[in-house]
């Protein structure tokens, strides 16, 4: 049971990818400090789980003045309040390269805690957490958090239909790598309107949560923000959703297409 929270936790954070060489990223964030998004979980036609992503200044003084302080926040509803999950993430990255330097975990899962205080030295590919010092193949890394964020920012002006890419974070005392296949351009209907987004395919493991022909795919904003606003994935027995909910502090107008835009 606790494992399958623990994916209901991690989907509502929605992405971590990974990178074996360095990504181009956008000279601006797609996001500003005030930007609130909440997201609803539903297994089949139950509410399993809503989250919350919330961006602010960092009160928190680091090398670059220009830090944002990213956080998120998950919790079971509904009938599945009874098994208590209240996980809270929070990360604080540079505003210029999006590149995390301290990542905070609290997870509160049933009879299950864990916490996380992991630092970032990017210079020597390091990351320092509770249980040790690991070693990134890459000097661009991240946590959970940060990934998503950052990934909101990747320069896609070069991907193609089926192209594939890789970005590398750290979770529960290691670092790892998952690839993303880019699908393409698809409207779908949304809770917040019908939307033009962009569709990929994050890399899932089969085992005890999903099937050997599982697949995730992952529906984001082709506009200015990048925000996801749709996931979904087959598992053992049912399908899982994530859906958005509520959009408030926007950097730019929901579904108006940019420069960046595919």
């Amino acid at each position: 049971m606790k494992k399958i929270y623990t994916f209901i936790a991690f989907f509502i954070c929605s992405i971590g990818f990974t990178i074996g060489q360095t990504l181009p990223y956008l000279p601006q964030p797609t996001y500003q400090a005030g930007e609130n998004l909440t997201y609803k979980l539903k297994y089949g036609i139950l509410s399993v789980a809503t989250g919350t992503l919330k961006v602010e200044k960092s009160k928190l003084r680091f090398s670059n003045p220009n830090a944002f302080h990213l956080s998120a926040f998950g919790q079971t509803s509904g009938i599945f309040a009874v098994y208590k999950v209240r996980n809270k993430y929070d990360s604080y990255i540079d505003g210029s390269t999006y590149l995390p330097y301290l990542y905070i975990e609290d997870i509160h899962e049933g009879n299950y805690t864990r916490e996380e205080y992991a630092t970032f030295d990017h210079q020597n590919k390091k990351v320092s957490g509770k249980k040790g010092t690991f070693t990134s193949p890459t000097s661009q890394f991240f946590d959970l958090l940060s990934a998503y964020y950052f990934s909101r920012n990747l320069d896609l002006s070069s991907l193609k239909k089926g192209d594939s890419f890789k970005l590398t974070y750290f979770l529960n005392d290691e670092v790892a790598q998952l690839g993303i296949k880019y699908v393409g351009i698809e409207k779908i209907k949304t809770s917040l309107g019908e939307l033009e987004c962009i569709k990929f395919s994050p890399e899932i493991t089969p085992g005890r949560i999903f099937r050997k022909d599982s697949q995730l795919f992952l529906w984001v904003t082709n506009d200015g923000n990048r925000i996801p606003v749709k996931a979904q994935v087959e598992i053992l027995v049912g399908t899982v959703t994530m859906e958005l909910i509520s959009a408030k502090g926007l950097k730019h107008t929901l579904g108006k297409r940019v420069s960046y835009s595919k």
